[in-house]
């Protein structure tokens, strides 16, 4: 990732044009975050203010309630906006999350919370979500619920998103979401690494052992 010394009002206009292929909006008013200075050619944006955890309570694919302030407190977490029915992005995203995951001793495995929350509540049932997850790591925490609460969740993290829609030219259902990944600190539950949707298998190997830890990547 080229070198990062945007202001922050930048970075906010970068992250709302980090939209998922299935179409493109606004991020409307999202929170602003500062990025530090020394993540040239990382895929990792090491941010200087981190996000506070969103507080988001929702129904896990088990049909249960599901805190992620309080299930994911004291441990590093990655959390990802999107949809099962997505064709492309969500997909890899986590898949290269899966892959990169099975390469860190099992120990470090268990510690690392991998949580997805659909943007498509509607059509992501807590069955749908288990069925899809299943095949990419049964380990990975997927949430649904009401779409105004999982937004405002995903707002206080500079991600947008927006209500399901058709899509003229090919009458699919389709959601309009940011595609950062968020890393917490299991030192301080603070969002303090962004991912964008082109980080790689290797980006995430070479640093989940650090995020497993709260060090920088």
């Amino acid at each position: 990732m080229r070198n990062k010394t945007f202001a922050a009002a930048v970075l906010l206009a970068a992250a709302s044009l980090t939209l998922s292929a299935c179409g493109s909006g606004d991020s409307g008013d999202s929170p602003v975050a500062v990025v530090s200075e020394d993540t040239a050619q990382k895929a990792a944006t090491v941010l200087d203010k981190p996000f506070e955890k969103p507080d988001l309570v929702l129904t896990d694919t088990h049909g249960r309630k599901y805190d992620f302030r309080k299930e994911t407190a004291g441990k590093p977490t990655l959390i990802y906006f999107g949809y099962t029915h997505c064709p492309d992005i969500c997909p890899t995203t986590m898949s290269n999350i899966a892959v990169a995951k099975k390469q860190l001793p099992k120990a470090e495995q268990d510690k690392l919370q991998v949580v997805f929350v659909t943007t498509d509540p509607a059509r992501d049932t807590p069955a749908e979500l288990g069925k899809w997850l299943k095949g990419i790591d049964p380990a990975f925490v997927g949430l649904t619920g009401d779409f105004s609460t999982i937004q405002a969740g995903a707002r206080t993290l500079g991600i947008s998103i927006e209500p399901t829609h058709k899509d003229k030219k090919t009458g699919k259902t389709v959601s309009v979401h940011g595609t950062q990944v968020i890393a917490f600190s299991p030192k301080t539950d603070g969002g303090y690494v962004l991912y964008g949707e082109d980080a790689t298998v290797d980006d995430y190997t070479k640093d989940l052992p650090k995020i497993i830890t709260g060090r920088n990547p």
